[in-house]
């Protein structure tokens, strides 16, 4: 049996991520079974925000189909899931927020604004409201400094500088950079999972751009200062410096802060009005240039009845079939 959207965990109730590598990928009734030499495990397919599915891993026709039935994003990643290369479906099924998105990052004073809301939720005792893109960077960036030193003071872990090599969390850096990047790319992951679940473009973003990812980068940023960066220098205050310790480490801080739902709530709130409804579902609507949407489904042909009228239209005739072409 099909499932409806009304059948769907809502993404916020969910398991934030599953990353699974060297794994064959199966399906048996309602749930997906992974299945390794060491183990075999089922999971409960619509209570997963997003499946990572690394290197060495095997999956079947069957195992989508539950996947995309089920609301749940797939994400083709690297090694350590840092490289994202492809993605699946998410649950949404409507295109409202995607179009509210392309609007306002298409304008520049509406874009603006939607930068400047990103910016002040990092900054709740500041005004952001009359600043420049310029003004905005200079302060975002003297202030990850100062979260920087106060937890490599907090934690006794020495602190240096941000050191990452793009596209491998693990080339460079000391421990606690490359915890850092581990954490960073999950949590990359959980909110590209999130944006495409709730029917928004990852690539439309407002504070960075010309990424397949943009939007996913903007709304990370949102969170890295209360949960990647604290991390990272704990895990690495503890001798946890490996990428599984970083990801099952941020996993748990997500479920408990109940960051999916909260990354809901900002991508809502800096998207749409505060009075308008989310119309998350698929109302196959058929665009027109005059007074709005109409409906899809219909055979339009019978509003218009002049599109038959002959007089209006060249015809051109060829030779009858039973003409020689000589036959003039």
């Amino acid at each position: 049996m099909e499932t409806t959207p009304a059948d769907l965990h809502r993404v916020e109730d969910r398991i934030s991520s599953i990353y699974v590598e060297r794994t064959h990928i199966d399906r048996d009734d309602n749930a997906v079974v992974l299945i390794n030499k060491a183990r075999t495990v089922r999971v409960p397919a619509a209570l997963v925000a997003v499946m990572l599915i690394g290197p060495g891993t095997r999956i079947t026709h069957a195992a989508i189909t539950l996947l995309a039935d089920s609301g749940t994003a797939l994400c083709w990643v690297g090694e350590h899931g840092v490289r994202m290369y492809a993605s699946g479906l998410g649950p949404s099924r409507g295109a409202q927020l995607v179009m509210r998105q392309a609007f306002l990052v298409t304008r520049p004073v509406q874009r603006l604004d939607v930068a400047r809301r990103m910016y002040a939720m990092r900054f709740p005792d500041e005004d952001t409201s009359t600043l420049t893109m310029q003004q905005l960077r200079g302060r975002e960036g003297a202030r990850v400094k100062r979260i920087y030193r106060a937890h490599a003071t907090r934690t006794d872990v020495p602190w240096q500088r941000r050191d990452y090599k793009p596209g491998d969390a693990f080339a460079a850096g000391d421990d606690v950079n490359r915890v850092l990047s581990a954490a960073n790319s999950t949590l990359y992951g959980v909110c590209h999972a999130v944006i495409v679940g709730i029917g928004a473009s990852p690539a439309l973003g407002f504070v960075h751009t010309g990424s397949a990812i943009s939007f996913v980068l903007d709304i990370a940023d949102l969170y890295k200062a209360d949960y990647t960066i604290p991390l990272a220098f704990d895990l690495t205050s503890q001798g946890l410096v490996t990428e599984r310790d970083a990801r099952t480490a941020l996993r748990k801080r997500i479920t408990e802060g109940r960051l999916l739902s909260q990354i809901i709530t900002d991508i809502k709130s800096l998207l749409m009005p505060g009075d308008q409804h989310l119309i998350d579902r698929d109302i196959n609507q058929l665009w027109d240039e005059h007074g709005g949407p109409v409906d899809g489904g219909v055979n339009w042909s019978a509003w218009d009845e002049s599109i038959f009228d002959e007089d209006r239209y060249l015809s051109v005739s060829g030779p009858d079939f039973d003409e020689k072409p000589g036959d003039r």
